[in-house]
């Protein structure tokens, strides 16, 4: 198209009429849907090249890694300061005068009964000065449990400086005689020191050593508490009766039983102690009135009965000392079991109420006096009477015959005139019915 040389703009070509507008528009539309066209085939065409990928960036470690590894550094940094400041009361504690047990009233003691304060003190009193946390609890329950009375005990601290112990003790279930002493047992054979302000009433247990293990015991406790059970079965109370039980043969247990009339010692065996105990219940008055003295009865044999049997032979017991038999009958051990043994030709002989614990007397006597002969005590039977053997034989000394007076034979001396024969002990044998009347 040619310029113009005019400089005017015609209507028609600032606003084209609408013929030519309708024109355009649809040009533009055709456009339009061309380029629509283009773009689905380029989206649905397998065949085109792939679109170029855009490269992102990344970093050294991965997201996940990143974040494990933070929250990793803040539990670590967490836990150094907690162990920081654990330190630091390790160390508070360690060195503060706050945790040390200070004196005894630092210590609380439940459950003593029989054990002194002193026994436990013995154990516990190298805790005092030492700091609470130090204190060894294990060991000194240990030791703790070594004293005779403690069967079992516990050791607590409790902050900032207070040790609390319990004591649970022994149940003793007789006495038992040890050589010169008397000491309590219980079912285990544990051998305990006698208290001083209580009484029990139990037997004295014959047939322990002292220098045995409890281990050695246990089989003789074992038949001593079938024995008690049995004879207070039923409600009877017969263990009541005794003042002794041997234990020192198993096959053959024998008890002392406590009677106004005299205690007699009686052979049970090894099984059914209640219904041979039931035999001497119902027969001991019949023999009593038919022996002149009943001393032992042996029912140890099934359908035999041996009143008085011969016990030569058996063992001795130890005499107790004062002191000793002193303490056993203020802790409630019946008398007979203080002055008897184990066979009836064993029994110590009673003495006075005077001579019992005699005290040695020390007399100085004027210069030139001459000191006169005691008389001789005599020792009594089993009676309580004197007895004829023991009482000293005196004689007046005739003079020599001369040869050829009288019938020619010798004088008898006088060690041939005071010796006497003893009388044998007799066994008398019953044949009773066993079965209770």
């Amino acid at each position: 198209m040619a310029r113009k040389a005019s400089g005017t703009i015609l209507q028609e070509e600032l606003y084209p009429s609408s013929a030519e507008h309708s024109r355009t528009e649809s040009a533009r539309e055709e456009l339009d849907d061309a380029r629509l066209v283009d773009l689905d085939v380029n989206e649905e065409s397998p065949f085109l090249r792939g679109q170029k990928r855009v490269s992102a960036r990344r970093g050294s470690l991965p997201r996940k890694t990143a974040s494990r590894l933070l929250w990793a550094s803040i539990a670590a940094a967490i836990l150094c300061v907690f162990g920081l400041v654990a330190a630091a009361l390790c160390h508070y504690g360690e060195q503060s005068w706050r945790f040390r047990v200070e004196s005894s009233d630092n210590i609380e003691i439940t459950g003593m009964q029989n054990v002194t304060k002193a026994q436990i003190m013995e154990v516990m009193g190298a805790d005092i000065g030492r700091n609470i946390f130090f204190v060894p609890l294990a060991q000194q329950k240990a030791q703790l449990e070594q004293v005779p009375w403690v069967e079992s005990a516990s050791v607590m601290r409790f902050v900032p400086n207070r040790l609390k112990v319990e004591i649970h003790e022994r149940t003793p279930v007789a006495f038992a005689r040890v050589g010169p002493r008397i000491a309590l047992i219980d079912a285990g054979g544990t051998l305990m020191e006698l208290p001083r302000n209580h009484k029990y009433s139990f037997p004295v247990i014959l047939g322990m050593n002292a220098g045995e293990p409890p281990s050695t015991r246990a089989p003789r406790m074992k038949a001593y508490n079938q024995l008690v059970h049995d004879l207070d079965a039923g409600g009877a109370h017969y263990s009541q009766d005794l003042s002794e039980v041997d234990l020192t043969d198993l096959d053959d247990l024998k008890v002392r039983v406590n009677d106004a009339a005299g205690d007699v010692l009686v052979e049970l065996g090894s099984s059914d102690f209640l219904k041979r105990y039931r035999i001497y219940v119902s027969h001991v008055q019949a023999w009593r009135q038919q022996f002149q003295k009943l001393e032992s009865v042996n029912l140890r044999y099934d359908n035999q009965v041996i009143v008085n049997p011969d016990l030569d032979g058996r063992p001795k017991q130890a005499l107790l000392s004062g002191t000793a038999a002193r303490a056993a009958e203020a802790a409630g051990v019946k008398p007979a079991a203080l002055v008897t043994g184990v066979g009836t030709h064993n029994r110590a002989v009673p003495k006075p109420a005077f001579e019992m614990f005699p005290k040695k007397l020390e007399t100085k006597s004027p210069p030139g006096h001459k000191p006169v002969a005691k008389p001789k005590t005599r020792r009594l039977s089993r009676s309580g009477k004197p007895s004829a053997a023991k009482r000293p034989v005196t004689k007046a000394r005739e003079p020599a015959p001369k040869a050829g007076a009288g019938s020619g034979k010798p004088a008898p001396s006088a060690k041939t005139a005071a010796t006497s024969p003893k009388p044998s002990p007799g066994i008398a044998k019953q044949q009773a019915n066993t079965s209770p009347n």
